[in-house]
């Protein structure tokens, strides 16, 4: 992959050995900058190192011959001036804690992790801006499969932050002939999205494993976008920012594919596997099923009407047989299609 555009080559990190974060840096190397790939074990990254392939992630793909990877975090950070941080929420804030020293005042810390924190409803920007100081902090996040990004498909992103620069800097570095970053402003939003839309996924899932139709495919993605869009505007952030790609591009994405691995999770789960087999036969993190717990949580405690939410919760978590949540589900109250259409007196 090479980038329609001639830059200066930078040392750039790319921390986690997972397939969106080798995607991120074969494209980053493939644009000619001085690439690190720091993977925590170190006979996968004696591995990829040895067969030029990231067999468990990505298989298939060739590793580009500049891409170095690492499993010395000091080595991989040292002297970047742009750090992307691939790695999955449970393990976020214990890898941001050990790479903080090692990097320089100003480095650019890009998010590229769709998920809530553990036991908390701290966004993975949150835990960067908790975990270092003097850092330049963004957000990556969009409809993106890994494999069809190496694969050359036509794709779009978007990077996130306050920071204009940072988001020119990033879309120099990542734009490539077949990948296109747009900018936003609205960090929360747009991280936010990414974190929701994993857990429409896994209700999809069940629904093309109960053999349903496209009508309840579109009745289930549509209803989802303004569940999102009603707890967006509840917590802070942008509403309008979910009709963008972070939000129902990705939406659609995640919802509508087996390459999803919440979709996945929630196809197996909709086939009558137990949620824990179902995790394990993935074998990868489904972000979307710890999202789950914290979100219906925290839509309960603020008082948000998300039933899709609530129905998710109910089957993974407390045990409900499918057709009953479905009979609940179809037998609840019918409002406005489009509440933001409709001005509602305080």
């Amino acid at each position: 992959m090479t980038s329609t555009e001639t830059t200066e080559s930078i040392a750039i990190a790319v921390l986690g050995g997972g397939s969106f974060g080798t995607a991120i840096a074969n494209i980053v190397a493939g644009n000619g900058h001085d690439t690190r790939q720091w993977m925590r074990d170190p006979e996968r990254a004696a591995r990829c190192r040895e067969l030029r392939e990231n067999q468990y992630y990505l298989p298939g793909v060739p590793l580009h011959p500049e891409l170095q990877i690492t499993s010395d975090l000091e080595q991989a950070v040292h002297g970047c001036r742009i750090v992307f941080v691939a790695i999955p929420s449970k393990s976020f804030r214990e890898v941001v804690h050990s790479v903080a020293p090692l990097l320089a005042a100003g480095t650019m810390l890009i998010s590229t992790t769709k998920g809530v924190e553990h036991d908390n409803f701290h966004l993975m920007s949150d835990i960067l801006r908790e975990e270092t100081s003097g850092m330049r902090v963004g957000v990556l996040s969009g409809p993106n499969f890994a494999k069809e990004i190496v694969e050359g498909h036509y794709t779009a992103t978007v990077i996130a932050s306050e920071d204009e620069e940072l988001c020119s800097s990033i879309q120099k570095v990542l734009h490539s002939e077949t990948f296109r970053i747009y900018s936003s402003s609205d960090v929360f939003g747009v991280e936010l999205a990414g974190a929701l839309k994993n857990i429409y996924a896994i209700v999809t899932g069940m629904a093309a494993a109960l053999e349903r139709g496209q009508n309840t495919s579109s009745l289930l993605i549509t209803r989802a976008l303004a569940e999102m869009m009603r707890f967006a505007e509840a917590v802070g952030a942008d509403p309008m920012t979910f009709i963008g790609l972070a939000g129902v591009g990705d939406l659609i994405l995640t919802c509508s594919s087996d390459l999803s691995r919440n979709y996945r999770v929630g196809y197996l789960v909709g086939k009558g596997r137990a949620l824990e087999e179902a995790v394990a036969e993935i074998g990868q993190v489904a972000e979307g099923v710890n999202t789950v717990r914290l979100i219906k949580h925290k839509a309960d405690e603020m008082g948000v009407y998300m039933p899709l939410v609530s129905a998710i919760h109910a089957i993974l978590f407390e045990e409900r047989p499918i057709p009953e949540v479905i009979r609940d589900l179809m037998s609840g109250a019918q409002t406005f299609d489009v509440a933001y259409s409709v001005k509602v007196e305080k």
